[in-house]
């Protein structure tokens, strides 16, 4: 049975009114569930449609037929309606996306758009901005809604080719010699709806914030995917035939061998947003069977700057690496795989010690975050400038911090023992897969286990996870018993109050996630660790020792920032095993 629609508000002050008064009084949702969601949706700024079907209360099309009764607003079937291509090709994505609306037709002055939300206001109003026409939004099911607003984000960038304007007055492309610029400015002529398009790619790609950009040729495929928190997705699909010219226009923005395609190039590309915000990008081209396979990373020196409490270490982990940074030398080692985030927790480090009284120096392959105050070297192999070679050239210049890229070899080992024995602090990167094994790597290089225990001071391993959107995530009922194998404890899961989390869906969020976090392992190498190196024990030796003195490994951190709330437990068991 309905509830009375028009009973007294709660202490909360907040009454019912429109579309969730309409749905407790068809006994859709209870009074409360209303409340909820409604002062939920004032709260975070989402639409009280997209809060109902991220929690899975009703159907997308029972919710949209009520609305449309509701408010007395026409409906469409989305899926039946072609997307009306020269309508959205002066339209950004930035507007499509932020207010969850795709213009459908339009007559004489008036432009219908599809919307899901009947109360979304805003949305007529900046369309109205936007385009200068008169506008009526038109109710559609919210699920088919998103769906059609990933088409005509690729449909908009599809129209690029054709050469639509792109409002990129601003970006500009910065460094390079007198000789490529002229190329450049001769391509800019010839080819300006390659330009147009590529500028517009990248500078989705900072909007959404991907961390790299795939351009991927294919015999009768070309696709572009964005990385967005750790995953891949494709975001547009141009021509094959343009192939060979977006590599050519990225290869020029990269300073580039445009006549080279038979072997891998590296470059970089500075884009100026504005005249205090540039971007940094790496860039790789590599030959593949149907082309130039291009992979740009973006490289933002913001994160950086973010500060050790954003990056998701649990307290004593980060009472310990700032321990670790206050010492005068010493070696503290980042371990993990490609794209775990090694060179963020670096480069806070560095941000920490970075001030007016202390030199520091980096030898890197390549510099990836340029850092005002510190000195750092782009290693070239070719030239003879490797890591060894950098860090003797360190060592006559007086320094006080040393952080070396990755340590390869035995040479750069020994090297960079030898300075953390000397009175520097070094920090540096090796490549396995935990914070013991990173100890039996160093011996198995050669280093002697008495230099590995006396200078290691700290070893951090790490991976990133997606966090979990806090607009739309949602219990996650799983049996105990699973969880007890899964690794809580009993003491967890019988604990008041325990509860765990899982994806939803919002449109605020990528499927549920939004963002990203730290796993860590933080291992300080203590005198009972020492010990055990020098009577050569093992990695397993080594993780037993540290688990007595109150260390983390990887999977019970991840464990932790489950009961937290901050991840799930799919996500969980992705980046770590148990």
């Amino acid at each position: 049975m309905a509830m009375n629609p028009t009973a007294a508000a709660p202490a909360s002050g907040v009454y019912l009114s429109g579309l969730p008064r309409r749905l407790v009084a068809d006994g859709v949702l209870t009074e409360a569930q209303a409340l909820s969601l409604q002062q939920k949706s004032q709260t975070t700024k989402t639409p009280f449609v997209s809060l109902v079907i991220a929690s899975k209360l009703m159907p997308a099309a029972r919710l949209a037929q009520l609305a449309a009764t509701e408010f007395g607003a026409p409906m469409m079937d989305l899926s039946a309606v072609e997307l009306n291509v020269p309508l959205m090709k002066d339209l950004s994505e930035k507007l499509i996306r932020n207010f969850h609306a795709i213009p459908l037709y339009k007559r004489d002055r008036k432009l219908f758009i599809a919307i899901s939300d009947p109360t979304n206001l805003q949305a007529v109003d900046e369309f109205r901005f936007a385009t200068g026409l008169t506008v009526e939004g038109v109710i559609v099911e919210d699920d088919k809604l998103s769906k059609s607003i990933e088409a005509a984000i690729d449909a908009i960038n599809a129209v690029s080719f054709g050469g639509g304007d792109v409002d990129l007055e601003n970006l500009e492309v910065e460094g390079g010699d007198d000789d490529a610029k002229a190329v450049e400015k001769t391509s800019d002529e010839e080819d300006a709806p390659i330009i147009r398009y590529v500028n517009k790619v990248l500078m989705d790609a900072i909007n959404r914030g991907a961390s790299d950009i795939h351009f991927e040729p294919y015999e009768k495929k070309y696709r572009v995917r964005y990385r967005v928190d750790g995953e891949l997705k494709e975001v547009a699909s141009p021509p094959v035939a343009q192939g060979g010219r977006l590599a050519a226009r990225l290869k020029v923005m990269s300073r580039l061998d445009l006549a080279e395609r038979r072997v891998p190039q590296d470059g970089r590309i500075k884009l100026k947003l504005s005249p205090s915000k540039s971007i940094d990008f790496r860039v790789s081209t590599c030959p593949t069977l149907w082309g130039e396979k291009i992979v740009m990373r973006i490289l933002d020196a913001s994160s950086a700057m973010l500060g050790i409490d954003a990056l998701g270490y649990e307290t004593e982990q980060r009472d310990l690496y700032l321990k670790a940074l206050a010492k005068p030398q010493g070696m503290i080692l980042v371990t993990g795989p490609t794209g775990s985030g090694k060179t963020v927790s670096l480069y806070t480090g560095l941000n920490i010690l970075n001030t007016e009284d202390t030199n520091i120096s980096t030898a890197e392959d390549p510099c990836e975050i340029n850092l005002p105050g510190i000195n750092q070297v782009n290693v070239n192999v070719k030239q003879g400038l490797t890591f060894a070679a950098a860090l003797k050239a360190f060592l006559r210049q007086d320094p006080d911090v040393i952080m070396v890229g990755e340590i390869r070899d035995l040479e750069t080992a020994e090297i960079a023992i030898k300075a953390a024995q000397t009175g520097h602090l070094v920090l540096s990167t090796l490549h396995t897969n935990d914070a013991p094994q990173t100890l039996t790597r160093l011996l198995n290089m050669g280093v002697p286990a008495y230099n590995v225990a006396s200078t290691v001071s700290l070893i951090i391993a790490q991976r990133l996870a997606r966090k979990l959107c806090k607009f739309c995530r949602r219990p996650d009922n799983v049996p105990r018993e699973e969880l007890l194998r899964e690794g809580f404890t009993a003491e967890q899961v019988d604990a008041p109050g325990f509860g765990i989390y899982k994806a939803g869906g919002c449109d605020q969020c990528n499927d549920g996630y939004r963002g990203r976090t730290g796993i860590y392992q933080v291992m300080p190498v203590t005198d009972a660790i020492s010990r055990i190196i020098m009577e050569d024990g093992n990695a397993i030796n080594i993780a037993d020792q540290a688990r007595r003195e109150g260390v983390l490994d990887l999977r019970e951190s991840a464990i932790k920032k489950v009961l937290e709330g901050v991840i799930d437990l799919t996500e969980a068991n992705r980046v770590t095993t148990e």
